[in-house]
């Protein structure tokens, strides 16, 4: 027998801050956060701007136990046992270079992928297995949507999934070399005049449970997780494919898994870069799923806030969208100046719009092709 899947707690941190209230008062009233780095020198760079928490923890791994740690306490469980899934990168910071300085032991774990699940679970005594998602960012993504497959399996009844990203000046030169970074400060997704996206702190720890569980011990359900999907497009190995078509897959995927139709659909949490070929790719793919509603039908990019946070952002954007539900408010389009004819989506510009909201989806892509959608339902 399957399992209904229960989001009963979160843990959140952006640049924003900590906690559901920091994302009321920055992403839902529509703050775009990002300044000038001053955490290396972008003198060498083109884009010069991020969203970065003035006080940011130590490491990925410092982020990800404050964020599980919160996440336990709102669901009120004991999660001795669970599963536990962290989509992360590794930033590389920690390993010795063959030609220059030696690495730093004190960065180790957020050097490589695999500790970072491991520690995490030692810390908080949770169990096995400890996987590391890499891909990119639908890592995070991944790991919510493998952690409800295997409660919906009856593999567990209880996973602890999330993720974390921290700018750093390696991935900021990589997308800075690849022109992606904004270089005007803004990130503007589907709207005339959006030049790149901008990086962003972030970190999300979910607690899944089943339905039998939550029911056993009359626990909190904050939202349903009620279907999932991934795709990959095999189109590039960085645009994303013209059309949209490995998102479309991945919506329609979730669609099935929870036996609904695009109609059933209130809001959908874009991916929404504000890059040029990103945002036209997935405004194709909604408005051929959604036919004649496309137009219609909200679909926001809270990245226009917070930044992109890369191997986190699935996860915290799972959290934004729980909110969305709970406060029956669709978060908006920041820094939105015109409509894009490439981008005839409704994007719910600058300011967040009351809605009557019982589904809703949240779609993430990756360099390589890779798409990922989670479908979520209020509780």
């Amino acid at each position: 027998m399957t399992q209904s899947v229960a989001i009963t707690g979160f843990g959140v941190l952006t640049a924003f801050g900590t906690g559901a209230g920091a994302l009321r008062e920055g992403v839902f009233a529509g703050r775009q956060i990002f300044s000038p780095v001053t955490r290396f020198d972008t003198a060498g760079y083109r884009a010069k701007h991020a969203a970065t928490d003035p006080r940011p923890p130590a490491g990925q791994y410092q982020a990800l136990v404050r964020c599980a740690r919160a996440a336990l306490a709102m669901a009120g469980t004991d999660a001795r046992g669970a599963p536990t899934l962290i989509g992360t990168g590794g930033d590389f910071t920690g390993l010795p270079d063959r030609n220059g300085p030696p690495g730093r032991p004190d960065r180790l774990l957020d050097t490589l992928p695999a500790l970072l699940p491991e520690r995490l679970a030692h810390e908080l005594g949770l169990g096995t297995p400890r996987l590391a998602f890499v891909n990119a960012c639908t890592a995070s993504t991944s790991a919510l949507a493998h952690g409800a497959a295997m409660i919906e399996q009856g593999l567990t009844d209880i996973a602890v999934c999330g993720g974390a990203h921290l700018v750093s000046e390696d991935g900021f030169a990589k997308f800075d070399s690849g022109r992606a970074l904004s270089p005007t400060g803004v990130q503007r997704p589907f709207s005339a005049g959006r030049d790149g996206l901008l990086h962003g702190d972030g970190a999300a720890v979910l607690v899944l449970e089943s339905e039998r569980r939550v029911a056993a011990r009359r626990g909190p359900v904050q939202a349903w997780l009620r279907g999932w999907g991934m795709a990959g497009d095999a189109h590039h190995v960085i645009r994303p494919h013209p059309e949209g078509r490995g998102l479309e897959a991945a919506f329609r995927a979730a669609l099935r898994k929870a036996g609904l139709h695009p109609h059933d659909i209130g809001y959908v949490n874009a991916h929404g870069t504000g890059t040029q070929l990103n945002d036209a790719a997935e405004a194709a793919a909604l408005l051929r799923l959604f036919g004649p509603a496309g137009t219609r039908t909200p679909v926001s990019s809270t990245k226009s806030t917070t930044g992109h946070m890369l191997e986190a952002t699935g996860a915290v954007e799972a959290v934004i969208t729980v909110l969305a539900l709970q406060d029956q408010l669709i978060p908006p389009t920041a820094g939105h100046l015109a409509a894009d004819p490439e981008c005839p989506v409704d994007c719910v510009p600058n300011t967040a719009r009351p809605a009557p909201l019982r589904h809703a989806v949240s779609l993430n892509a990756a360099f390589g092709g890779a798409n990922a959608a989670l479908l979520l339902e209020s509780s």
